[in-house]
C-alpha cells in the first residue's frame, strides 16, 4: 500500500514520539522533513534520489532566515540534514522504501562557531566558591558534575536521582537517548541536602512543575532562560574575567577533565550521552596520546 506524503509524514511524527524525542524535537524534523518535500516538489517518497538531497542541501547553504536578515546557521544545517537522515532510515526501516537515497552522500560540514574553550579546575572551583545556596551549587552540579544538556536538566525530575545508590537518570537525552550517570559521594550530598532543605519545602504552581528538581523561586519549573540568569549571578559573583561563558562550557569542561584524569575515550562519551566518539574528541579537548590510542 503506497501512502500519501501527509500520511507518511504524519506516521514520521508518530514514531518520533513513540521512540522519547521531545515534542520540540518532533515538531522541528516534521517541519525539515515538510520543506524538503516542498522545495524538492517531492510527489512520491519512493521517486526521490540522491540529486533531490543534494540539491536540497545546496540550497540550505543560501536559504534566508525567516524571521531576520542572514543564513541559517552550519548548527540548523546539521539539523536538516538530521532530520533527512533519521527520517529515511525509518522510511527504509519500515519497509516503505527499497533504497535510501540519503545513505552513501558526504555532507561537507562547515561552522563559523569560535572554538569554545573549558574552563580550568581553578576556575570551576572559583564558580562553586561563588555558589551562595545550595540550589546554586545544584546548579553546578547538574552541568559541571553531570555533564548535562540544558534540555536534559530542564526535564530533569526527582525521581531521576537515586540518591541511596547514587545514580541520575537521563531519561530523555539528545536523539532519544537514555544514559545513567553515576555521582560522587559530595555531589550526591549537595543533591540530597538541597532536596530536602530546600526543594521539598517549595511550592509549585503548576502541575508541569510537580515533580521538578529545580523550581524557579515563583514555583515553576526551570527553563532555559532561568537556568542561564541563575548561572550569570554565580558568574558575576565568581570572579572570573573571561567573556561569554555559557551553561554549555561546563559540559564541555567536564569531559575534558574526565579525558585529562584518564578516563577512557570510549566512557567520556558514554557519559556525555554521544553516539560517536568522533562528537567526543570534537567536544571534549583530548591530548595526543588519548586520540592514538583509540
Amino acid at each position: 500500500m503506497v501512502l500519501n506524503l501527509q500520511s507518511n509524514i504524519q506516521l514520521f511524527h508518530n514514531y518520533l514520539y513513540q521512540v522519547g524525542y521531545a515534542k520540540k524535537t518532533q515538531h522541528q524534523l516534521k517541519s525539515m522533513i515538510l520543506e524538503f518535500v516542498s522545495h524538492q516538489n517531492i510527489t512520491c517518497f519512493t521517486e526521490v534520489n540522491q540529486h533531490h538531497i543534494k540539491n536540497f542541501y545546496c540550497y540550505l547553504q543560501t536559504r534566508p532566515l525567516r524571521r531576520r536578515d542572514g543564513s541559517l546557521s552550519p548548527s540548523t544545517i546539521r539539523q536538516f540534514v538530521f532530520a533527512l537522515k533519521t527520517f529515511f532510515e525509518w522510511m527504509e526501516r519500515s519497509g516503505q522504501i527499497k533504497y535510501n537515497p540519503v545513505s552513501g552522500i558526504k555532507f561537507i560540514r562547515k561552522s563559523n562557531k569560535r572554538t569554545r574553550h573549558p574552563l580550568s579546575a581553578t576556575e570551576i572551583n572559583q564558580l562553586f566558591s561563588a555558589a551562595e545556596n545550595l540550589k546554586e551549587r545544584a546548579l553546578l552540579h547538574l552541568f559541571y558534575s553531570c555533564g548535562l544538556r540544558r534540555s536534559e536538566a530542564m526535564l530533569l525530575n526527582t525521581r531521576d536521582i537515586d540518591f541511596t545508590e547514587g545514580l541520575l537518570y537521563v531519561r530523555k537525552g539528545k536523539g532519544a537517548k537514555r544514559r545513567v550517570i553515576p555521582l560522587t559521594k559530595n555531589v550526591i550530598g549537595d543533591f540530597e541536602e538541597y532536596f530536602i532543605t530546600t526543594r521539598s519545602k517549595q511550592k509549585y504552581k503548576d502541575r508541569l512543575a510537580d515533580d521538578a528538581f529545580m523550581l524557579t523561586y515563583a514555583g515553576r519549573r526551570m527553563g532555559c532562560n532561568s537556568y542561564y540568569r541563575q548561572f550569570k549571578k554565580i558568574l558575576g559573583n565568581s570572579g572570573i574575567e573571561k567573556q561569554e561563558i555559557s551553561l554549555h562550557h561546563l559540559r564541555h569542561s567536564i569531559s575534558t577533565h574526565l579525558l585529562h584524569a584518564g578516563m577512557p575515550m570510549e566512557l567520556v562519551r558514554d557519559f556525555l550521552g554521544h553516539s560517536e566518539l568522533s562528537s567526543t574528541l570534537i567536544y571534549a579537548k583530548a591530548d595526543k596520546a588519548q586520540i592514538r590510542s583509540i
